[in-house]
Formats: C-alpha cells, structure tokens, sequence
C-alpha cells in the first residue's frame, strides 16, 4: 500500500465531515503522559490551546463539516468552551475504540437535501465522507486533510500513521463496527492490527503522510522551533510554548541525566 500523494482536487460539495476526538481539558485527565514534566494546570491550559488551535484548523477547510466527540461526561463543558463554533456529540461507549465506532456510526448515514422535506428511505445522495482525528494535531497541514478526503473518492479507508506504530487520523465512507476492535490502540501496533484489519474486511486503504502528535516532553521540543517559525499555524500553542519553552526544555535535559 502506496502512501495517498495525488495532487489535490478539492471538492466542491459538502459530503465532508471532519470529527476531532477530544476530552474536556481537566486537570490530571488530559496529556497524562506529560505529567512527569510539567505541572497538571501547565498541561491541562496547553491541551486546551491543543484543542481550540486544532478545531480553527478544521474551520480553516472549505466545504467541510466541523463536529468534536467527546465522552458524554464532558460535552456540556465542550460546548460552553467551544460555543456555536463547533457542534459537539457524544460518544457511545468509553474509551479511543469506542468514540471511533461511534463517529462513524452517527457521521456516515446518508442525508437527504437540506430543505427538500425528502426523508432518507429512497434518496440517493453522495457517501459522506468522514475523518476523524486528533484534538493534538493543530500542527497539521490543512493539505493532509484535503489529501484524505480525496483518498476517500477511490479507497474505502484512510489512515494517517505516527512515527511510533499509531495513526492520527482515519477515515470511511461507511461504518464497520469490528474495524476497531482489539486493534492495541496507544501501542506501537496499533497501525498494524488497524491495516490487518481492514485487509480482512476486504476494504481497500490509503495512508496519508506520517506524522507525530503530541503525547511526552520530546514531541513539544520538536513542536517548539516549528511553531516558532510560524505561530500562525497554531497561536495559542505557539504562545504557550514561547511562554513555557524554558522550562520544557529542563524537564526534558533532567529525564535523559
């Protein structure tokens, strides 16, 4: 399987939805992995930065709709944060696997026409076109999503893999409800069961280009310098980082003593 680099054809409909997976940005139960290097409120205002940076990029692409999933115990506070920018759902079940099926579930039906009063038995509309992806991503290039969703035209599935053996980002057309299951998720297999999977539902894939999201102390140094250079791409990330760089860059010096 060939990563997905077809030049960009971009749509013209609105058969596109991107879903951002999140969590309401509360101390101690957001980015725990950078716990050992920052204090709880440090990290809980940078996941919040995370957060509303990745959901203007999302707003950034044309002809798309914008939706976060979160658990059900976190989408008031989702949508008094997020306001009418964004609609906010919730999850069924708990748990990454869960909140995947549940995306794809409740985003890929069809839908009649807006203003026909056509129910959907008997209507024939174009498959919607559905992404999902990471709260932590604001680093994104919008030409990655447009990418995917132009993967999405000939294959059943897109996936967008990390360094580590993850995937930031998939993608469908339809709903396959095992596609997740027992898939290592936060493991460095989790893209490898995910792909075996899929080749075993017979469905046809894509990868996007490899990327790194934000988990430990090391992928903010590496985020640092790039946002340094373009704080546009990302400006509460940018600020936060600018603010607490000092510091992260001595935590990170004490873990390798």
């Amino acid at each position: 399987m060939e990563p997905y680099n077809q030049k960009l054809v971009y749509s013209t409909n609105h058969n596109r939805t991107l879903v951002i997976m999140a969590k309401a940005p509360r101390p101690g139960l957001v980015k725990t992995r950078l716990a050992p290097s920052l204090s709880t409120l440090a990290v809980t205002a940078l996941y919040r930065c995370l957060l509303e940076d990745t959901v203007a990029l999302a707003k950034s692409l044309t002809g798309v709709e914008v939706a976060v999933i979160c658990p059900e115990s976190d989408k008031a506070e989702l949508a008094l944060l997020l306001g009418d920018s964004v609609r906010v759902v919730a999850q069924t079940g708990q748990g990454l696997a869960e909140g995947l099926v549940s995306v794809f579930a409740q985003f890929t039906a069809p839908r009649p026409p807006e203003g026909t009063g056509v129910e959907h038995s008997g209507v024939k509309v174009n498959p919607q076109r559905v992404i999902a992806f990471n709260s932590d991503s604001p680093h994104l290039s919008p030409s990655v999503l447009e990418n995917a969703f132009q993967a999405l035209a000939t294959c059943d599935l897109v996936v967008g893999p990390t360094y580590d053996g993850g995937y930031y980002l998939v993608g469908a057309k339809v709903a396959h409800p095992t596609l997740f299951e027992n898939d290592g998720m936060g493991t460095s297999s989790a893209l490898e069961r995910l792909l075996a999977r899929a080749q075993a539902l017979q469905l046809s894939s894509a990868l996007t280009e490899p990327f790194y999201d934000i988990d430990v102390v090391e992928d903010l140094i590496r985020l640092a310098p790039e946002l340094a250079l373009a704080p546009a791409r990302a400006p509460r990330t940018a600020a936060w980082l600018a603010e607490l760089g000092k510091s992260i860059k001595q935590s990170s010096g004490k873990a390798e003593q």
